[in-house]
């Protein structure tokens, strides 16, 4: 692999890690808020009978930003739920025929994420043009957009971690290193 092309995915992981960093704080205070939504309806309807009539679906509507603003990251820091057990047992003897199968892996997530990207984002523009919602009228009600948008946006950012660790899966694009590895290795 030329030495420019790692270094170049080096310098797209750098803000492609903050960003999903970004995103998944986003979607922790995401988690945070839902918990205060669900709190505050179990006190309204036990203690003075008037339950929050929307909160099924604020629940709905934040399930779907929580997952997809935490993809990213999840993916980046190579914590999303896959069976690594084979991949794990050939890389001790045969180390490259793992990294191969790995990079075709990774490969095959672009991909598929790409697929999503393209398949979402004329769904965002009509959602934003038509400004179609979900919920019950006079209940509660919320824009279909922004949730297009969040899966537009992190199919977009999983499908760029995916090709840095095509690309560059020597680089240590995952997590933030801690005091115990403060030597930087650029």
């Amino acid at each position: 692999m030329p030495h420019v092309l790692s270094i170049a995915a080096h310098a797209v992981s750098k803000l492609v890690n903050g960003i999903a960093v970004g995103a998944n704080a986003a979607g922790t205070l995401v988690v945070l808020l839902l918990v205060l939504v669900v709190n505050y309806d179990v006190v309204a309807r036990g203690v003075f009978n008037a339950p929050f009539l929307g909160a099924v679906e604020v629940v709905q509507f934040s399930m779907v930003l929580i997952v997809f603003l935490q993809l990213p990251d999840v993916i980046r820091v190579n914590r999303l739920t896959r069976s690594d057990g084979f991949l794990t047992v050939l890389g001790v003897k045969y180390p490259k025929a793992s990294s191969a199968i790995r990079r075709a892996i990774n490969a095959l997530s672009a991909m598929m994420m790409a697929l999503i990207a393209i398949a979402i984002w004329p769904e965002f523009l009509e959602m934003l043009e038509t400004r179609d919602y979900f919920g019950i009228p006079g209940v509660f009600t919320a824009p279909w957009w922004p949730v297009k948008l969040v899966i537009f946006s992190s199919a977009a950012l999983c499908l760029i971690v995916f090709v840095i660790k095509v690309i560059a899966p020597d680089r240590d694009i995952s997590p933030v290193r801690g005091p115990e590895h403060a030597e930087d290795p650029s």
